[in-house]
């Protein structure tokens, strides 16, 4: 098809293959460096966890029916239960993975039968603004450490991410994402910036492996730390088909107990077999709001390619040697393009802020999720995210009945 300049490419379309398998790439890209850092801080084997990734991702798509764009990656929200129960074992872990992946299964059955009523009385534009803002803002503080780990490097590929995305036609502004990281790549390596032994890593790992697999074992502590992980799960995947929604200007609210259900298939299938539990990734959702591409085509390249790498770690070695500085050039971008999609959701559904019940909610979640809210409930420690989400969804509908009823509310919000 041809593409107008600015013009949307919408999830049914379809670009030629060229220009989709550079998409897909970019894709890949922007998920690799997050998914492979979570099964790295578990102790989970790198290569399974990609393979699921790219299986979870397809499943997701075709659950889907090809109406929702998104990458499954590893999901972040996994790394502080699985650290905890590191110790008890890999099958311990892959069984708390299997074990809140059926939980988000049944979160996904019930909110399917219910119908968009549930998303639309759960998540008004008020609280599905704030969520989507906080996912991106939650990981600032990632991308600001990046960035000044090795600033030169990162002010580098954040401005010829920009440049690209801005002064580009065509496929150049599309590829802007990955444009300035290959860009950031070469001057990293032209200034001395690339890790010590990085080319010894790459040319020592082989061109062939196979993923390791481990059977679940069903430990109660390690499931009951695990459990509560699902609350992040819902707000992702419910805030990805909001933020879509919004994209592409299409109400996708009928996808979302879809959406639950399908990661709920992907993280059971990983945690059957000793990969990290998925999720909807936001790094791709900054891809396509940089690049207007939401065709799913370019997707099903994404996860055939995260198979494909899974028995390739010599490619996994050569995207670890992607320098701290080009990561964080790129993820202040992506993290920002997905904070400021939370606002934007505020202001197309013209979000009165005048009302203390959408400031107040909306201002607390903020904050607990960009400051990364930390607290424990008993063994089970839940950051920002899970507080900032969870709070809102429970607030929200409470004070509202509070203000119209005891307050000075008389209208409806």
């Amino acid at each position: 098809m041809h593409i107008a300049p600015g013009g949307v490419v919408a999830p049914e379309e379809r670009l030629n293959w060229a220009r989709t398998i550079g998409i897909g790439m970019q894709h890949v890209i922007a998920m690799f460096g997050a998914t492979l850092l979570v099964p790295t801080l578990t102790g989970f084997p790198v290569n399974t966890t990609l393979l699921f990734s790219g299986l979870g991702t397809l499943l997701f798509l075709m659950m889907t029916r090809n109406r929702l764009p998104s990458y499954l990656g590893s999901s972040f929200a996994f790394i502080a239960p699985l650290t905890a129960s590191q110790a008890q074992g890999p099958g311990a872990q892959t069984g708390a993975v299997l074990c809140a992946g059926v939980a988000l299964i049944l979160v996904g059955v019930v909110v399917k039968l219910a119908g968009r009523k549930v998303i639309d009385a759960v998540m008004p534009p008020a609280v599905t603004g704030a969520i989507v803002a906080l996912i991106g803002l939650n990981l600032a503080p990632a991308a600001a450490g990046n960035y000044q780990e090795q600033p030169l490097v990162a002010t580098v590929t954040m401005v010829v991410i920009v440049l690209a995305t801005i002064g580009g036609r065509g496929m150049v502004s599309r590829l802007g994402i990955l444009i300035g990281v290959i860009v950031g790549w070469i001057f990293a390596a032209l200034t001395g910036n690339l890790a010590d032994g990085a080319r010894e890593t790459v040319a020592a790992a082989p061109w062939i492996g196979f993923p390791t697999f481990h059977s679940p074992a069903f430990s109660a502590s390690a499931i009951l730390v695990a459990l509560p992980v699902i609350i992040v799960l819902i707000a992702e995947n419910v805030g990805h088909v909001k933020a879509v929604s919004e994209m592409t200007g299409r109400n996708l609210d009928d996808l979302a107990g879809t959406a639950l259900f399908s990661d709920g298939i992907a993280t059971t299938l990983a945690g059957a077999f000793g990969g990290s539990g998925t999720t909807t990734y936001a790094e791709n959702i900054g891809v396509m709001a940089a690049t207007r591409v939401y065709s799913t085509a370019a997707y099903w390249v994404a996860g055939f390619t995260a198979i494909a790498l899974a028995f390739i770690p010599k490619f996994g070695a050569l995207i670890f040697t992607i320098p701290t500085g080009v990561l964080g050039g790129a993820t202040i971008v992506l993290y920002g393009l997905i904070g400021m999609l939370g606002i934007r959701i505020w202001q197309d559904n013209k979000v009165d802020f005048n009302n203390p019940v959408n400031l107040l909610t909306a201002a607390i979640a903020l904050i607990a999720g960009i400051g990364n809210l930390t607290l424990a409930v008993g063994p089970i420690s839940l950051e920002g995210i899970a507080w900032g989400s969870a709070g809102i969804i429970v607030a929200y509908p409470a004070l509202t009945w509070l203000y119209r009823h005891v307050g000075e509310g008389n209208r409806s919000l």
